[in-house]
């Protein structure tokens, strides 16, 4: 067995041992007899997306993340509006944005046809955020299971929970305070943005019109802001994306830390790690910069702490039989189970 993969099996032996003393209820090993090919049928499904999508790694760590932070990582923001549901999909921050959710839908079809009734689709959700993580060249961790799936959505939730773009730093920790993250997992969980797209809405008042100066983002490289009003000119419309990492940007690395060093970072959320002055994720991002494995060991760690995040466990919610529906709703044509 090579030094690497020791480094892995060794890694999910010590995430199994956190999350035995974090969360009792959750374990890797939940699904072992009752579903054991699911990582693969996982695996197979997202592989095959991603050779004709390489953003779709970014897009589900993305949908995970915007699934944990609104009450908990439980699925609920895979529900699509019905009659009693308001889905989060319409939320500000979700709306036109999230992708990957036909990809989540064809994994839990594809694991009802193998396990029928078994697994969750906020456990879908989980084991796609680290396949993302692993086909990008990143991490590997054992994911914990045992999630159960929301029997509701909340959208105004995600409106007021969901980190904004344009974010100073203290509006950023106070919205990972409120999910028990601290400044580490912030600074680590940014980390994500080391590949992926972004669309010019996302970003635009940085390159013309910074917080109504009528002037660009002063913590803006000023190559780097010819570059984007290239791509993004004034009037640039929902189609004009760019990338999130310059150097490579679709492989899971720490390149995102060297980029904000050199006021590289796309999103002023991102910036603002390096750029605000005296900041206490100044040390992180540079301890990132110059360590991936340091990086890679943090972000496993915080993957599995956002992971936890007020899960659905024992008798709570259900398991859907559709990922985008509550069983029982007549809009699925699913029955309760």
């Amino acid at each position: 067995m090579g030094s690497m993969m020791r480094v892995v099996v060794a890694l999910w032996f010590w995430c199994a041992t956190i999350l035995t003393i974090s969360n009792a209820q959750l374990s890797p090993m939940f699904y072992s007899e009752t579903c054991p090919s699911l990582n693969d049928i996982v695996f197979d499904n997202i592989f095959q997306t991603s050779l004709s999508d390489p953003r779709i790694g970014a897009s589900l760590i993305r949908l995970h993340f915007h699934d944990c932070f609104v009450q908990g990582c439980d699925g609920s923001v895979l529900l699509n509006n019905t009659a009693t549901i308001e889905s989060e999909q319409d939320a500000l921050p979700n709306v036109n944005s999230l992708r990957g959710l036909d990809v989540i839908n064809n994994i839990k079809t594809a694991v009802e046809a193998d396990c029928p009734a078994t697994v969750s689709c906020a456990d879908i959700l989980a084991i796609s955020a680290q396949v993302a993580s692993v086909l990008g060249g990143g991490p590997s961790w054992a994911v914990p299971l045992g999630r159960r799936d929301s029997l509701t959505a909340n959208r105004t939730l995600a409106n007021q929970n969901l980190p904004a773009p344009f974010f100073t730093l203290d509006q950023l920790k106070a919205a990972f305070a409120v999910q028990g993250l601290n400044t580490l997992d912030l600074v680590t969980l940014s980390g994500a943005h080391t590949f992926g797209r972004a669309h010019c809405s996302l970003f635009i008042n940085r390159l013309y019109n910074f917080s109504g100066t009528g002037n660009p983002d002063p913590t803006l490289d000023t190559t780097y802001l010819e570059l984007l009003r290239e791509i993004c000119p004034e009037n640039a419309t929902e189609n004009n994306i760019t990338n999130f990492d310059l150097t490579t940007p679709d492989q899971f690395d720490n390149k995102y830390y060297s980029n904000l060093q050199s006021q590289k970072g796309l999103l002023q959320s991102d910036q603002e790690l390096f750029s605000t002055p005296d900041a206490d994720t100044i040390d992180i991002v540079n301890s990132f910069s110059s360590d991936q494995d340091l990086f890679f060991n943090n972000f496993i760690e915080s993957m599995i702490k956002m992971g936890n995040i007020g899960v659905l466990t024992g008798v709570e919610g259900e398991i859907r039989l559709q990922c985008n529906f509550v069983n029982g709703d007549s809009s699925s044509g699913v029955s309760s189970i």
